[in-house]
């Protein structure tokens, strides 16, 4: 009976994923006809979200790297070329986000390519980060930050479709607002954290953005004493391996400031955060990781807590904030908010 069954849930799995893929397929095909509309590929849903936004009816908004996989090491795969080919648009988040040699090749021979994080390299160069001698990609993570991107995408519809020129900058300025609003709200909910309980330690190092907008004094803003508020033991690509240095040195933070959770991510294997967890309890330590895992290098799936940008980054912060602010005897108890 048991192979019986066995191949019965196997015959489902592959008739699933295939009903998955078939879907995604006429997805792209639909976004492919002609309709008058401009066709937009964004590379990650962050930007795309954002794309949609300012663009409205008057575009087909597409994103080439899907659900959860890692946007630094995605390499091209069949299919891909077509969808280059068929954009009248690309964005891309830049600042060597997408490493992937592929894709990177291809991003920065497209005339039609704009990498939105570069673009904001050269107007705002001091609000860029540079972690262990590599641009920090990550710029998404403060609110403030991403939201200067819009005036670029404006600036890429207008050039395509003049026409619908003030279309596009209404819009994108009521886009700003929005984005505004959201920055405000995710630093109000951090600020009900108490500065001695306001430190973050994640998967990888994706939230030093997040950390200096959101976790640091005004004062520590101003220099680099904010980078104490965020650690995390794998780098700005979540594919290092860990060494026994790496995991003394979190645990060495960790008991410095007093800090009992760390946090998973979304699209990020856990192994490395549960060894510091073991590390930390023969050194005597109570830690635990979240409950919730947050959203970092991809948005949630449609109908989740994180399933457009602003809902994610006010996610992660109510999922941060709420952690840190739990007694070590409630922090394992804690729900997502």
């Amino acid at each position: 009976m048991r192979p019986i069954i066995a191949t019965f849930i196997m015959s489902c799995f592959v008739f699933l994923t295939g009903c998955g893929q078939s879907e995604r397929q006429g997805e792209v095909r639909r976004w492919m006809e002609p309709n008058g509309k401009l066709k937009v590929l964004s590379t990650t849903a962050m930007v795309n979200d954002l794309a949609k936004e300012v663009g409205g009816d008057l575009v087909d908004a597409h994103v080439l790297i899907i659900g959860e996989l890692n946007p630094h090491s995605y390499q091209l795969v069949k299919g891909d070329d077509e969808k280059f080919n068929a954009a009248d648009i690309i964005f891309f988040n830049g600042l060597n986000l997408e490493h992937g040699p592929s894709l990177k090749k291809t991003l920065y021979e497209k005339k039609n390519a704009y990498g939105l994080g570069d673009l904001i390299q050269n107007d705002y160069p001091s609000r860029i980060l540079n972690v262990k001698n590599e641009l920090d990609p990550h710029i998404w993570m403060d609110v403030s930050l991403f939201s200067e991107v819009i005036p670029h995408i404006v600036k890429a519809y207008k050039d395509k479709d003049p026409k619908n020129g003030p279309f596009y900058e209404e819009r994108g300025r009521l886009l700003r607002e929005r984005l505004g609003q959201a920055h405000a709200e995710v630093k109000e909910q951090l600020a009900q954290v108490r500065p001695e309980k306001r430190y973050l330690v994640t998967s990888h190092d994706a939230f030093n953005y997040f950390a200096r907008a959101y976790l640091a004094e005004d004062r520590e803003q101003k220099g680099l004493s904010w980078q104490v508020r965020f650690q995390a033991p794998e780098g700005l690509a979540p594919d290092s391996q860990l060494s026994a240095i790496d995991i003394k040195a979190i645990i060495d933070h960790m008991m410095k400031y007093q800090i009992h959770v760390l946090f998973p991510e979304s699209n990020v294997s856990q192994d490395s955060i549960r060894k510091i967890v073991d590390a930390g309890s023969e050194r005597g330590m109570k830690l635990h990781i979240a409950r919730c895992p947050l959203y970092a290098d991809a948005m949630g799936p449609p109908g989740s807590s994180g399933d457009t940008y602003v809902k994610m980054m006010v996610y992660n912060a109510k999922t941060i904030a709420k952690h840190l602010q739990a007694s070590e005897a409630d922090a394992e108890k804690q729900e997502c908010p």
